[in-house]
């Protein structure tokens, strides 16, 4: 898939955004006429209390799930025009995932971790290997390549996850409570990491966090509530 100029389009753009759960008395409408727009390089913080919409609109834009009615716009391509391998193409091509999960595999090095979505697209076993070792060093990871999971604290686990999420060398970078399962130190340690991603890569970031202080190493601040956007703040705004 072609990218437009960027100049001429937003990296990606909600216009209307409707999702609906069930029928009738059963009905439950998680996102309710959003609109939404990010520029390349923003980092955005998603915050909302449960139920808010935070995630559906997370998994919307991953084109992890579709809307029931409205337009969602991804370098400029009408998503709602693709099929189910379309849009997975788009993930493995154009978007990086991290959760509060790390969701590595406990047998398998870092190394071979990070490889995993190189696997998928069927790269060449030595390109994959380098490019794998590169983004173990972006993440500061050099020398624990052979390293397993359990033989890594949560904060290199995490490290291990979001090299693996920019090894196919995504635009876009969606993080879910990226720090949840982490102390304090190891937080901010990760939060620093992604600061940096975002300004030396121009990185676009979309983060879920419940933390404020969290919120405030982003960019942008947009809050969700009943399924729409209540908030929708620079970083510093009030």
């Amino acid at each position: 898939m072609a990218e437009p100029d960027a100049s001429q389009v937003p990296w990606f753009e909600l216009r209307g955004i409707t999702k609906i759960y069930g029928e009738g008395a059963s009905e439950v409408r998680a996102l309710n006429g959003v609109d939404l727009r990010i520029e390349r390089g923003e980092f955005v913080a998603v915050m909302g209390a449960s139920g808010s919409g935070k995630s559906t609109c997370m998994n919307i834009i991953g084109c992890l799930d579709t809307p029931t009615d409205g337009e969602y716009l991804f370098h400029g391509v009408d998503v709602g025009g693709l099929d189910r391998d379309q849009r997975a193409m788009i993930r493995r091509h154009f978007i990086g995932f991290v959760f509060q999960g790390f969701n590595l595999l406990p047998r398998t090095t870092a190394l071979e971790n990070v490889e995993l979505p190189l696997v998928y697209r069927r790269v060449e076993t030595s390109e994959r290997r380098l490019k794998a070792r590169a983004a173990l060093a972006t993440v500061g990871l050099e020398g624990r390549e052979r390293h397993a999971p359990s033989e890594l604290s949560g904060g290199q686990q995490q490290r291990v996850a979001i090299a693996r999420a920019l090894v196919s060398e995504p635009t876009l970078l969606l993080a879910d409570e990226p720090t949840g399962n982490l102390d304090s130190a190891r937080t901010y340690e990760i939060m620093d990491l992604l600061v940096k991603l975002n300004q030396e890569r121009d990185l676009t970031i979309v983060m879920i966090t419940h933390e404020p202080d969290l919120a405030d190493f982003a960019s942008r601040k947009i809050v969700f509530r009943d399924g729409k956007i209540i908030e929708d703040l620079p970083k510093g705004g009030t």
